[in-house]
């Protein structure tokens, strides 16, 4: 099982260029049906029936895991199964019966603008940390980038006389720009503090030590931060993002643009933060229509 699951890594990585992130997410997921499997005395997927996938299916869902996780699941056995088939491993998908559940898209928790400003007024020394993780935390709520985008920017993927950035996942590209708070920001960490903490790496930004942060290691940075601001919510870099994407919309941001930002290969996957301007717009609405309260 192993091997299998090796070669369509590979095949993913070389063949449909899938993300870092995505092949990851395929592979963890594969992980966890093949331990199921042995449990269950499978020692090929070759054995594997179309009930075998059904029972896991059901074991996912008694341990209270979400329909988003589910459906990840079982996407990515599918994915994996009709692999087999046609590299000749198998002769029948036992998958190809498996429906996902549905998933309803929440409206995401989010910031208010002034939340983000107390947040963002937090890091206000002049330590070379402070000034790191000033710029840092404007970058990331100016462009709505994910948390492992902003840690692994290079220096030349930045423009500061233009202010906007390049984000790069294989082979795309999209170019987002930065207002003028976090540009001013940037440029101060990178004249006083950056070849203190960064020596040579070519990244933006790194940990104390001076190299590459690790996803933890900004989330702690987030958590000390809400943490001294007094925000009682459980602050996360996703949010930020998608705190961004509301306050964009919010102030009239064509939905289009947002999307291109936000890097979203589909227009519906954007389209929940008309759902969070749709909640704003009617809480203004009770709290001010004279016959709201009747």
């Amino acid at each position: 099982m192993r091997e299998a699951i090796e070669q369509f890594e590979d095949y993913l990585s070389t063949v449909k260029h899938s993300s870092r992130n995505t092949i990851a997410a395929y592979i963890r997921d594969l992980t966890k049906l093949e331990s199921f499997m042995e449990q269950q005395g499978k020692c090929s997927f070759d054995e594997v029936t179309s009930t075998n996938l059904t029972t896991y299916i059901l074991y996912l869902e008694r341990r209270d895991l979400s329909s988003a996780t589910i459906s990840r699941s079982i996407a990515s056995i599918r994915a994996f199964f009709m692999y087999l088939l046609r590299q000749g491993r198998i002769s029948q998908d036992p998958s190809e019966q498996l429906k996902p559940p549905k998933v309803e898209k929440r409206v995401p928790e989010t910031l208010t603008v002034e939340e983000v400003n107390l947040l963002l007024e937090q890091p206000s020394g002049d330590s070379p940390k402070e000034l790191r993780d000033k710029a840092m935390l404007e970058l990331l709520y100016a462009t709505g980038i994910r948390v492992s985008e902003l840690i692994t920017l290079k220096v030349r993927d930045i423009n500061l006389p233009m202010g906007y950035i390049c984000c790069h996942d294989d082979d795309k590209e999209r170019v987002i720009p930065f207002e003028s708070v976090a540009r001013d920001a940037l440029v101060f960490y990178m004249d006083q503090a950056r070849d203190s903490m960064c020596g040579d790496t070519d990244y933006l930004f790194s940990n104390c030590q001076g190299t590459a942060m690790t996803r933890q290691g900004f989330w702690k940075i987030i958590k000390h931060y809400a943490a001294k601001a007094g925000i009682n919510k459980d602050i996360t870099p996703h949010m930020i993002r998608h705190s961004f994407a509301t306050h964009l919309v919010n102030n009239g941001a064509d939905l289009k643009a947002v999307q291109e930002m936000l890097g979203h290969a589909d227009i519906s996957t954007t389209q929940i933060y008309r759902k969070n301007n749709a909640v704003r717009l009617k809480e203004v609405y009770d709290h001010a229509h004279p016959r709201a309260k009747i």
